[in-house]
């Protein structure tokens, strides 16, 4: 080996050189959102990733030097130019760290950039220019714990990854049943809950979800069928058969209440109206004054209303007693 590559200066300058040819090199198929071979030039006109990667493009990639020097400016003197420069330059680094992730998400490529370019922006922030650390080996840390919790969220309509044992079974566990079975073992729930370290009822949870796909309630009960699976779900409105129930005894109610009006007296209808069939009653001191009754009897009189009105109604409503 020679002396050049024996210094570890030259090592990360070449390190640094070859990751950024892969960068500038990235090339999408439109119809898989998959990277390509550099060699292959068939490129869909107006595709949005493609459009989004030969703009990203026209930004240089920067030098250790000014990276110190952007850092300086952003953390000492909030330069806000700085920190547009510092992110657009590294718009490359997110693509090649989605396209990572895209074998996972098999999805919209553009939906983990755009995640990831969130946590770059985060980086651009939280970055320290004088901890001797190059900012894409920072900002790598960011750009892909944005990914990965985008796709914990949207992997299913139901979220998987809440905790930190669901986070590392979402990651590893296919990858240590494989590892298992290529071992020679089969691959038991017991077995993968020692090796991952999360209970074994976790482990079962895991697999129920990542094997089970969301059901769409629009679609047909059976592939002969007309039925759809929503039309079985229960529902917490009333049926079309209550709500007509109610709207007749409502009515019922409203007419004999009308008619037991007519049979009461003055002093009566104005205990009725103003103390019993009213939302804001006035007080038994404000009718007693108005008849120069005390309230004890105005309390009498009303007991002796009510009594009256369940008389009145038991004789003209049928099975009134259903509806007290």
């Amino acid at each position: 080996m020679s002396e050049e590559k024996k210094n570890p200066e030259v090592q990360d300058q070449i390190d640094d050189e070859k990751n950024d040819l892969e960068i500038n090199n990235i090339i999408i198929d439109p119809a898989t959102g998959r990277q390509k071979s550099s060699s292959s030039k068939s490129l869909v006109e107006y595709d949005p990733l493609q459009r989004y990667l030969s703009e990203i493009s026209q930004y240089r990639l920067l030098t250790r030097e000014e990276e110190i020097e952007l850092g300086r400016r952003i953390t000492e003197e909030g330069d806000s130019d700085a920190a547009f420069i510092m992110a657009t330059s590294n718009l490359r680094l997110v693509v090649k760290i989605a396209l990572e992730f895209q074998r996972i998400w098999m999805q919209n490529l553009l939906d983990l950039i755009q995640e990831g370019n969130i946590g770059l922006m985060h980086a651009v922030q939280k970055f320290d220019p004088y901890k001797n650390v190059k900012f894409s080996y920072y900002a790598s840390f960011w750009i892909k714990a944005y990914i990965l919790k985008f796709i914990m969220d949207n992997w299913r309509l139901v979220k998987i990854g809440t905790t930190q044992g669901q986070r590392k079974l979402f990651f590893k566990l296919k990858k240590e049943k494989q590892k298992l079975i290529d071992e020679g073992f089969v691959p038991h729930t017991q077995l993968l809950s020692d090796r991952l370290g999360v209970s074994e009822k976790e482990v079962m949870e895991m697999d129920q979800r990542l094997d089970g796909w969301d059901l769409s309630l629009d679609a047909p009960l059976r592939e002969d069928s007309d039925t759809e699976r929503g039309e079985f779900l229960s529902s917490g409105d009333a049926s079309i058969e209550s709500q007509v129930a109610k709207k007749e005894i409502k009515s019922l109610l409203q007419e004999n209440v009308a008619l037991f009006r007519k049979q009461l007296a003055e002093r009566e209808l104005e205990i009725f109206d103003k103390r019993i069939f009213t939302d804001a009653p006035l007080t038994l001191q404000d009718i007693g004054d108005k008849y120069n009754i005390s309230r004890e009897r105005v309390r009498q009189l009303e007991k002796n209303i009510i009594k009256k009105m369940k008389a009145f109604f038991k004789e003209e409503i049928p099975d009134f007693d259903l509806y007290e």
